[in-house]
């Protein structure tokens, strides 16, 4: 058997039901990798041992009763680090910030929930910046996230924690949320698969209110079949939900061995919510190249329009701002939140209730006119960023947030264009470049319509079969 941490989370699940290791043994290399890394890449603020190997045990009883061929969880014994966006009972909570102090989460959230159902191994709770609101992964409670790649450099945000893990070897999938790119950012920045589900696909519940509806849990991984089998996992109705979807036709998983067909693909190079945003060459030449491999794999590739002017955007603004005031948190620690945090927080109190709701009613607008305008298209394909890996401090600015945001949106220019319209989108590894003898990740995005996910995932696999990115890694490993 190949050394653990090179094994992909479905290939792991195999090994501990074929007995070729333990859970407890999966733990102990996973938190030994954790400790020996993780001073250089920030990826984690709180690391759970024995709650592992508590899971890690139940596992192992569970391998014993079913000895004689019985269904087991798909992910018995693999290890799966949580996002602190997202509550694990017992476990301190603090979603990056120094305002909740030490907060003990009372309950698992739902998707916790489903994850240890699958009988993932929660090894630790991972980095984040304040409630997730930037792009990159600097909070003041913890270091810096880094990519791997070059510690230098930023992992990317929200979920840049979870990436660093991932792209380590520390843990093989690591759970995310996207509520502007948060999954596909680091994703990129990490050389990952990053998955952004259709609005409704995985719930919040059973305690979180759908609310504007931007963000989604998800996970991140090394390549599309884990992806895709999360998305089994992850893709649960929970009594009360306000978006039900239909399912697959099958399972996702399945989806990766189907023959996407002919499909036409929209090329967007023109960045669309910052419209005078500078686009890295090795960016723009990443998605010029898998546009060549998609019309060599069959594919009708176009070039495909800016779906709506930028100053639509603003709706995505307003409506994030009332989300960042609308974070818990105490008046009396309100001073130990970031300047960008309380920028948007001020931001968030001026919005009245007929802005708030117009926002939203432009969203609306803008998805039935974004839906209109991509029309004959079955995907399309864009950078995942404008940049390169940020070094790290870079993009944080406390001394002007409002400068601060307006360098996000450069950074970003296309990931929120799906959280808007609420549809699909992965970013996919499928391209590097050289910078000063530094090999750098660089993510494309394939973005699709409403529920097709089964389109994004075996195209995406396809891709992967066509260009396969698993030899390369990080110098970490």
């Amino acid at each position: 058997m190949s050394e653990i941490h090179e094994l992909t989370g479905l290939e792991l699940a195999t090994a501990v039901r074929q007995r070729e290791v333990s859970p407890s043994e999966v733990v102990d290399h996973s938190l030994a990798r954790a400790e020996r890394l993780d001073s250089s890449l920030g990826a984690f603020v709180t690391l759970t041992p024995d709650l592992a190997r508590e899971q890690a045990a139940e596992a192992e009883s569970l391998l014993q009763r079913t000895r004689s061929g019985g269904e087991l969880p798909p992910f018995l014994g693999v290890p799966c680090p949580v996002k602190d966006l997202a509550m694990v009972a017992g476990v301190p909570f603090r979603a990056g910030s120094a305002a909740l102090a030490d907060f003990v989460a009372p309950a698992d959230d739902g998707v916790v929930t489903l994850l240890q159902r699958a009988g993932t191994l929660m090894i630790g709770k991972t980095n984040t910046p304040e409630f997730g609101l930037p792009p990159y992964t600097e909070s003041d409670i913890a270091p810096p996230a880094r990519t791997p790649w070059d510690t230098s450099r930023s992992a990317g945000g929200s979920s840049g924690g979870s990436a660093a893990a991932v792209a380590a070897g520390i843990a093989p999938v690591a759970h995310g949320s996207d509520g502007g790119g948060s999954i596909r950012i680091p994703a990129s920045a990490c050389g990952l698969v990053g998955l952004k589900p259709t609005r409704g696909r995985v719930s919040p519940g059973p305690y979180r209110p759908e609310g504007a509806g931007l963000a989604s849990n998800g996970v991140l991984t090394r390549d599309v079949r884990d992806t895709a089998a999360l998305l089994d996992v992850l893709s649960h109705q929970w009594a009360g939900d306000l978006y039900v979807l239909a399912p697959p036709r099958t399972t996702f998983l399945d989806a990766c061995g189907r023959d996407p067909g002919r499909l036409t693909i929209g090329l967007l190079t023109t960045p669309v919510i910052s419209a005078d945003a500078p686009v890295d060459d090795a960016c723009l030449t990443a998605v010029v190249r898998t546009a060549r491999l998609l019309e060599d794999l069959g594919h009708r590739v176009e070039p495909a329009p800016v779906p709506f002017a930028a100053e639509r955007w603003d709706s995505f603004e307003a409506i994030w701002s009332v989300l960042a005031l609308s974070a818990p948190v105490p008046p009396e620690h309100e001073h130990l939140l970031l300047p960008l945090t309380r920028w948007l927080r001020d931001k968030g109190g001026s919005v009245s209730g007929i802005e708030y709701a117009s926002a939203l009613g432009l969203i609306q607008t803008t998805t039935r006119e974004t839906a209109a305008t991509w029309a004959a298209y079955d995907v399309v394909l864009c950078p995942t960023l404008a940049q390169l890996p940020a070094p790290v401090g870079s993009q944080r600015d406390d001394a002007d947030p409002a400068g601060d945001f307006a360098r996000q949106m450069a950074f970003t220019p296309w990931t929120s264009v799906w959280n808007l319209t609420g549809w699909p989108a992965i970013s996919l590894p499928l391209e590097t470049t050289e910078v000063d003898g530094v090999t750098l990740p660089v993510g494309v995005m394939l973005g699709g319509m409403h529920g097709a996910e089964e389109t994004l995932l075996s195209l995406a696999a396809q891709l992967e079969a066509a260009r396969p990115w698993r030899d390369r890694r990080p110098a970490t490993w």
